[in-house]
Order: structure tokens, then sequence, then C-alpha cells
């Protein structure tokens, strides 16, 4: 049995980590030494953090590069290759709900929104409204794999509506909606889901992982704006009764 070399290629992981803090931490000591001037206790503590951040990031990294790319792939193929390969849209379902959920981008986007809105968007509803979302997403991108339908069959009307639903919600909710988009497609999403996306098209004969594989992310991005605007519509509807229920009484 092969031994799996987990610390293979970390030293790299580590650069590419300390290339990639090196300009904000430049821009804060320049910042803390014309601007801020925060005090000797608070600038100890942002540095604590910042080297937590880093020896976080690279032990990421690497448990990403020694285990999600390698399993996501072979629970692709293995999973592609199945007679009864229509239990890819219900796992797809469940895989991309639980990435998500523990996406923590998505946590830190749903702590500001809730403190940003006063409380009034709970962290909690906004979790389950991106977990959901891409959980469908990754669902409707398995059935694409399997049935070969065309990417912009899904992409072009998902926007159209996202840009008809936008013109019915509130500034502040198609500001979240947006930045949902980008925060759902996070290292967790991305190392695992694409990996098994890849691994479903390779294994399912007629399919180019080039175009069914990378396309998923196309529509795990769409997903979490078309969830968070439904919610705000919701959120709307139900202000504008609370509001007829006052006025009647």
């Amino acid at each position: 049995m092969k031994e799996i070399q987990v610390f293979t290629g970390f030293s790299h992981v580590l650069l590419e980590v300390a290339v990639a803090l090196f300009p904000l931490v430049i821009i804060f000591l320049f910042l803390q030494i014309w601007l801020l001037r925060f005090p000797i206790q608070r600038l100890f503590n942002i540095i604590k953090g910042l080297i937590l951040t880093f020896i976080g990031l690279a032990f990421f990294l690497q448990g990403v590069y020694v285990g999600f790319l390698p399993v996501g792939e072979v629970i692709g193929r293995a999973l592609g290759g199945l007679y009864h390969n229509w239990v890819l849209i219900p796992i797809g379902f469940v895989l991309g709900f639980v990435a998500v959920f523990a996406e923590p981008a998505v946590r830190v986007l749903n702590y500001e929104v809730e403190k940003a809105s006063g409380g009034f968007i709970p962290q909690q509803l906004m979790l389950y409204t991106l977990s959901l979302g891409v959980a469908v997403s990754v669902a409707l991108s398995m059935g694409r794999i399997l049935f070969g339908i065309p990417l912009w069959f899904l992409v072009i009307p998902g926007y159209l509506l996202a840009f008809i639903m936008v013109y019915y919600s509130t500034p502040s909710f198609v500001a979240i909606a947006f930045d949902s988009g980008g925060v759902a497609t996070g290292p967790m999403t991305v190392t695992f889901i694409l990996t098994m996306a890849l691994g479903v098209a390779s294994a399912i004969e007629g399919r180019d992982p080039l175009i069914e594989g990378f396309g998923m992310i196309a529509l795990v991005a769409l997903s979490p704006v078309l969830s968070v605007l439904l919610v705000g519509l919701l959120y709307n509807k139900k202000g504008k009764e609370d509001e007829r229920n006052l006025a009647d009484m």
C-alpha cells in the first residue's frame, strides 16, 4: 500500500501563502505608522492574528492538495461509473449543502450581514439560504453532466430571472446577493465539488471534463444570488403585510 506523504510540497504552499499575505501586511504597517497608530496591545493582537492566519491557510491549502482534490476526483469517477448514476443528483444536492455549510467565507459574510443589518437578517437564515441555493445548483450541475444539457440553457435564464428579481428587490438585498455569489465559490466548494464534477465527467462516455466540469462553478456562483434575492422578496412581502395590518388596527 502506497504511503501518503502529507507534507509533500508544503514548502511551496508556505511560500504561496507568504506571497499572498505580504502585501496586506505591508499596507497595514504603512497605515499603522501613518494613520491608525493602534496601541501596542492591540497591535500585538493583530500580529498574532496574522500569524494564525498564515499557519491556518498553509495547513488548509496543504490539506486541500493532499486530501480534497484526490478524494473528490476518485468519488466523482466512482459515482459516474455506476449503472444507476442518477444518484449523482441527490448526492450532489447533499454535498453542495454541506460544502457551503462548512465554508469559512460564508460564515464571515453571514456575521457581517447580521451585524450591519442590526440583526434584521440573521446569520442562520443566510447560512441555510446559501447552502440550499448551492445544493440545488450542484444537483442541477450533476443533471447537466448526466444528460448533456448545454450550460447556457441554465445560465442565461438564471441571470435573466436574477435581473427581474433585482428590479423588485431592495438595494440592501441586491448588494448582499451578488456578494454571496462570490463567497459561495470558496475553497471548500471549488476544491471538492469541482474535482468531483471533473471526475464524473471523465467517467461518463461522451462528456468533456473541460466543458462539463468547469461549467459547474458558473451555476454555483449564480444560485446564491437567486436564493438571497428570493429571501429579499419574501422579506418585502412580509413587511408590506405588517404595514397593512398596522394600518387596519
